[in-house]
């Protein structure tokens, strides 16, 4: 079809500026607000579609493995946004963990970070849940969990995944390519993370529990976590 002089008709424009015709909103940049209880302490059950998790641990807790597994089981949508994955879309330059921190590796981490909450926030704003999985250490709170609640919004749940030392130990040494550290390492970083017990975040031992019993767990301390949101 064909306007006079013989231009033709553009086609009609999508909704929302799309190209599939399916509805997308960004979020303004406020993130996921804090979670308000019902009278009585208990949850609306509406809001549980826009739970924001973030699961807590060192390498070989089996953050990555669990997270996955909680999404893809949840009755309503959810995604599942991994730390380490984002930052190996780094390809060229990457700044491999195995070979020291230094300030290269620190803004990587920072940059994945803020794309993990990018994607959070735009996923939450469409009625999706999502629960993201990262290393974050309690003697690094303007960093690790302030970065996470400025990038994400207050109503962010923090879990922490913490089993022994010999199972983190053997997990790791299971694994393969950047994300397998030195056991030496795996050491110090554990070591940190039970500086997150009395802090007030839920942590769950998974040293004796399979996946599945674990994913129950996580969805305990979530229900806990809506109905009496911890201080932090």
């Amino acid at each position: 079809m064909q306007q006079p002089g013989g231009m033709p008709v553009p086609p009609p424009a999508p909704p929302d500026g799309g190209t599939s015709g399916y509805p997308l909103h960004l979020p303004p940049g406020g993130g996921v607000p804090a979670p308000t209880p019902a009278p009585g302490g208990a949850y609306p059950e509406a809001a549980r579609a826009g739970v924001a998790v973030l699961l807590i641990g060192p390498a070989g807790a089996g953050k990555t493995t669990v997270a996955r597994y909680w999404a893809e089981r949840r009755p309503v949508p959810t995604a599942h946004i991994s730390l380490d994955d984002v930052r190996e879309w780094v390809r060229s330059g990457f700044a491999d963990p195995r070979s020291g921190w230094d300030d290269r590796s620190e803004a990587q981490y920072r940059l994945a970070r803020r794309t993990c909450g990018f994607a959070a926030r735009n996923f939450l704003a469409n009625g999706i849940s999502c629960i993201l999985d990262d290393a974050v250490f309690p003697d690094r709170p303007a960093i690790g969990l302030g970065g996470w609640k400025r990038h994400v919004g207050p109503g962010l749940i923090p879990i922490v995944l913490l089993p022994g030392l010999e199972v983190v130990l053997e997990r790791n040494a299971a694994r393969t390519g950047t994300r397998r550290l030195s056991s030496e390492e795996v050491a110090t970083i554990h070591g940190r993370m039970a500086g997150w017990y009395g802090s007030g975040l839920p942590i769950i031992d998974n040293s004796r529990h399979d996946v599945a019993t674990t994913a129950r767990m996580l969805d305990d301390a979530v229900a806990r976590s809506l109905s009496t949101p911890p201080a932090w």
